[in-house]
């Protein structure tokens, strides 16, 4: 019998997100594992929205997305990064972030292809580069602070590179980039001719002491760097899957010739909110105030695990802790996490899940912190239970 699947999907699994998700629910776990916020959206984008629907913006955007929202989105890049952006062929919105790279990787990876990706990564990354047809080579980020080999860099790289994947602020290390290791990254890219896709989903959300710095804007990068970048996580709608992406006209237009196959267009009432949030973000302390709540989540949540017995590693962005859990008797972090949702009642996320090979993952477990006080109250009390 021939078989009735296509081969490209063998080995892909079921997400860990989907399986720690489920298990939460199905023991009543408090989930720190899913990075999504359980806490209301700002009530200026959810009256935006229905003023959009009321208004009967209801029917097909255009597939690269609506006019006032590119605008806006290029405005703002180039006023904050120096960096002149065309709305009309250069932003293209998205499905959420998670549908921009994977346009981005199908429209420029052929079979064969060589990407170069920084583990631990976002678990997209693979399942897009292997539906290309490509080879990840990967580059190790090493704790405590997640730096990577410069020479190990210079290694992953070759007459096959395509592409580079990068994600700053970092999940989920919680790692920014620096300007230097940017430059490190953009002068073998350059070097090798490939491009750059740089994944900047919550660049909004950076701690005192960091500067998120987007890759096109270092020298001789913006002509080869597309930038993705969604509202859910800077604004609390995950669920309303509103991303972009920014690239120079002829890397657009080959994304663009993806996306039109796999969305064509995405919500139209979302993307005149999206328009409306950003505009108020801007002309308000709203990013200001949404940092400094970040930043007493993660302090809060920083106290229950290492009160719990888990020393967290620093963190400068994104909303994840990685605690360490290399005292606790468990083989490897995966049987941890089943351990402390069925068991203690909270989930968390097994890091070993964003590692080419899962043995090589350091013992931690990743918590989010983009949790109500309520959430978080509930965590450490079960927290509490957990063996010393």
């Amino acid at each position: 019998m021939k078989a009735r699947t296509s081969h490209r999907l063998a080995g892909f699994g079921t997400s860990i997100f989907t399986e720690m998700t489920r298990l939460a629910v199905s023991h009543g776990a408090v989930n720190l594992g899913q990075g999504f916020p359980d806490f209301p959206a700002p009530d200026f984008i959810k009256d935006a929205a229905r003023a959009a629907i009321a208004a009967d913006h209801n029917q097909y955007a255009p597939a690269p997305g609506l006019l006032r929202l590119r605008e806006i989105i290029a405005q703002r890049f180039s006023s904050r990064h120096g960096v002149g952006v065309d709305p009309e062929r250069e932003v293209t919105v998205t499905a959420g972030a998670t549908e921009a790279l994977f346009d981005a990787i199908q429209a420029i990876v052929d079979p064969g292809d060589e990407v170069v990706v920084f583990e631990p990564f976002y678990d997209s990354y693979l399942p897009g580069i292997a539906m290309a047809g490509g080879v990840p080579k990967v580059v190790t980020l090493r704790p405590p602070d997640w730096s990577f080999d410069p020479q190990e860099l210079a290694r992953a790289f070759g007459r096959r590179t395509k592409l580079v994947i990068v994600n700053t602020p970092h999940n989920p290390t919680g790692k920014v980039f620096t300007a230097g290791e940017l430059d490190a990254i953009g002068a073998l890219a350059q070097a090798h001719d490939a491009l750059v896709l740089s994944d900047e989903v919550y660049g909004e959300i950076v701690f005192p002491g960091a500067v998120h710095v987007p890759m096109a804007s270092r020298p001789g990068m913006w002509e080869r760097t597309i930038t993705v970048d969604s509202l859910g996580k800077t604004f609390s709608v995950t669920g309303w899957k509103i991303g972009w992406a920014i690239a120079p006209a002829e890397v657009s237009a080959a994304l663009r010739g993806v996306h039109q196959f796999v969305t064509f267009c995405n919500g139209t009432p979302f993307q005149e909110a999206a328009a409306e949030a950003l505009i108020v973000a801007d002309r308000t302390h709203a990013l200001d105030d949404l940092r400094a709540a970040y930043v007493g989540r993660r302090e809060r949540l920083r106290t229950i695990l290492n009160d719990a017995g888990l020393a967290t590693l620093a963190v400068d962005g994104a909303y994840f802790l990685l605690a360490e859990i290399g005292r606790l008797p468990f083989d490897h972090d995966v049987a941890f996490c089943r351990y402390l949702t069925t068991e203690v009642g909270v989930a968390a996320i097994p890091p070993s899940a964003f590692y080419l090979d899962p043995r090589d993952a350091p013992r931690l477990a990743r918590f989010c912190f983009a949790k109500s006080e309520t959430t978080l109250t509930a965590a450490a009390a079960r927290l509490s239970r957990l063996p010393r």
